[in-house]
């Protein structure tokens, strides 16, 4: 696949949910598949920090037909900062946190080179909490929970590797999945010069902290994936062995692909 082909997938018009104070909303739909299929649209989604829907931005998310919201936040971020409103909408609301602490609250690798941290932090990610990525992906195969969208803060690092998981198990191209990661960079962007008006303690927070915990480079995507097939053989190899069933990928393909 070139990499024309890649960028007009990721990019399509359909990707990227519009909303006032959320910026990194995204369908993953329409991603073709090994076996000739695609990503069926508008089924599952993922995102940034959902606590910061306004009401209007609320109910477009439920009129996308969402029933379930997967939050991968800590509990000092769900205690502190809140969560989608689940009380005002009809809406399945499951924390799973993936990580105890953020970035900022433990000791992380000192280094300036964005692919090199990111690349150690998934590592970290994976090797420490890979149960929890086979809680999300089983919870979502059940029954009655998709449509449905899964978050973390950013919308970058949880929630990148489960979409890169989810996707992978699916048959979707690792280039497309790390160009799938890649579009956080322009979501980071819009959320910064929103916040600068609307939020001005959001913006400088991210304007202060590390360039590299704000990276979401392709690159390091790359070198998890391989780490992923050298390890396992794919990546459904590696969900089979962290505890994805096997009732659950079916369910998972059933529920997400069609025919082309």
């Amino acid at each position: 696949m070139s990499t024309v082909d890649i960028a007009s997938l990721v990019n399509d018009d359909r990707r990227v949910i519009p909303l006032f104070a959320v910026h990194n909303f995204r369908d993953l739909g329409g991603y073709p598949t090994a076996d000739g299929r695609h990503t069926r649209w508008r089924t599952l989604f993922r995102a940034d920090g959902l606590y910061r829907l306004t009401p209007e931005d609320a109910r477009n998310v439920v009129g996308l037909g969402v029933r379930t919201v997967v939050d991968l936040r800590t509990d000092n971020e769900v205690r502190t900062r809140g969560t989608f409103p689940v009380d005002q909408h009809p809406v399945a609301f499951h924390h799973l946190p993936i990580i105890d602490a953020t970035w900022g609250e433990t000791a992380v690798l000192e280094t300036d080179d964005a692919v090199e941290f990111l690349v150690w932090a998934y590592r970290q990610m994976l090797g420490e909490a890979a149960h929890r990525f086979a809680d999300a992906m089983n919870l979502l195969a059940s029954e009655s929970v998709l449509p449905a969208v899964f978050h973390c803060a950013a919308g970058k690092d949880r929630t990148g590797i489960l979409s890169a998981l989810v996707l992978g198990v699916l048959g979707v191209d690792g280039e497309v999945i790390a160009a799938d990661y890649g579009l956080t960079e322009q979501s980071m962007q819009r959320l910064v010069v929103w916040a600068r008006e609307h939020q001005p303690e959001l913006a400088e927070l991210y304007e202060n902290m590390p360039a590299r915990f704000a990276a979401a480079d392709p690159a390091a995507m790359r070198v998890i994936l391989a780490d992923i097939k050298a390890s396992h053989g794919s990546i459904e190899g590696y969900v089979r062995a962290i505890g994805v069933t096997d009732s659950s990928i079916a369910s998972l393909r059933s529920a997400l692909l069609h025919d082309a």
